[in-house]
């Protein structure tokens, strides 16, 4: 021991002492360095090469590297040495820096292993499965060898402790979109969207980044029940911006606003003289409000609703009740439609008219001819 730590003090060369060794030679489990005016080499334990675990000595290193190292024991004229503890040494000083300016870090998945991955910087570093993505990851065999962007959320020096997380990059990238995004959006925009949650009262779009909401109301001109019956996950809609509340991050959509409205058109599809078929929706005084396209209902007035006088539409109708109605007036412009049910009525009085008159002119008898010469045999 005494000769030993002679040669050390002859040779400048101790316990503790930071050298630069160049690699000679490889084997399975150490690694020959020479170094400069030392008397005899020094050998790195396969241990000692790197932070992470390696299964041969060339996975860390090649013959020529010049490596930055620590004498950690001077025995039998050789110096047993390590890189990794240089190496953590000088990295921890980066981390913490790092750490402190929240500052991401790129590097390559050294390893997957049970419960998350592992990178090498300086110190072994853990990422945890649940930090890795900001969704679930069924396997994450294809993510060894991969260069991507951490961030340090936790780390003890003494304990050679480093936490990392890819999650945390992703949400500060999408946090970054989602304030961009909130600062440009207008209320009246027309944007595309991807549906992404079905809810009770509603579905959640996003439209680039930022989710927004479209109320049940707001799905379309029609009542609808359930959000599920006209939308699922994924489907691509067309959105129109009703509010933006940029403190909160909220965001009011619409479908039924990017649609055509249920008047649109209307005088080529309810064309005044036109018979259509419509749902009694609701009862009045003066009248009866039908429903004859989704969204669009006529007033049937109570003069217009029977030959006869009735004091309320309730005498002769009912709401829910299916019915066909004849258009008297229509006028997109004002959104109003004017319906008839006692004209239908006329007019079926004038084809059983029309119709007995043909059968008189082809036959020489009318259909009352016929049915009194029936009757009077039965009282003959």
């Amino acid at each position: 021991m005494t000769e030993e730590m002679n040669l050390d003090e002859v040779n400048g060369y101790k316990e503790g002492d930071r050298v630069t060794g160049k690699v000679t030679k490889i084997e399975d489990k150490s690694v020959m360095v020479e170094i400069s005016g030392a008397p005899f080499d020094g050998v790195i334990p396969i241990s000692e090469l790197s932070s992470l675990h390696i299964e041969k000595a060339s996975d860390a290193v090649q013959v020529g590297d010049e490596l930055e190292l620590l004498i950690t024991k001077v025995e039998d004229e050789n110096y047993v040495l390590s890189k990794r503890k240089v190496d953590a040494e000088n990295a921890w000083d980066s981390l913490e820096e790092k750490f402190n300016n929240q500052q991401t870090i790129e590097t390559e998945v050294k390893d997957v292993v049970k419960g998350g991955l592992v990178v090498d910087l300086g110190v072994r570093g853990f990422i945890p499965a649940s930090l890795v993505e900001d969704h679930f990851v069924e396997s994450f065999e294809d993510y060894k060898g991969r260069t991507m962007e951490f961030k340090i959320v936790e780390m003890d020096k003494e304990k050679n402790r480093l936490i990392l997380s890819h999650r945390a990059v992703l949400q500060e990238e999408k946090a970054n979109k989602r304030e961009g995004i909130l600062a440009d959006l207008k209320e009246g925009q027309v944007l595309e969207g991807t549906v992404q949650r079905i809810a009770s009262f509603g579905a959640f779009v996003d439209i680039g980044g930022v989710d927004g909401l479209v109320h049940i109301s707001q799905l379309s001109h029609e009542h609808v029940e359930k959000v599920s019956d006209v939308l699922k996950e994924g489907d691509k809609v067309n959105v129109k911006v009703l509010s933006v509340d940029r403190d909160s991050e909220r965001i009011s959509l619409s479908i039924k606003e990017t649609l055509p409205g249920p008047w649109e058109d209307i005088e080529n599809r309810a064309p005044k003289g036109s018979v259509l078929q419509g749902t009694v929706k609701r009862l009045v005084s003066y009248g009866a409000f039908v429903e004859v396209f989704p969204g669009v209902e006529g007033l049937v007035h109570i003069s217009r609703i029977s030959h006869q006088h009735i004091g309320t539409p309730h005498e002769v109708l009912q709401e829910g009740q299916t019915i066909d109605v004849k258009v008297v007036d229509v006028n997109s412009d004002e959104k109003r439609l004017s319906l008839s049910i006692k004209d239908l009525v006329e007019k079926e009085e004038e084809d059983n008219s029309y119709g007995d008159y043909e059968m008189k002119e082809e036959t020489g008898f009318s259909l009352s001819d016929v049915i009194g010469d029936q009757l009077k045999k039965f009282t003959e």
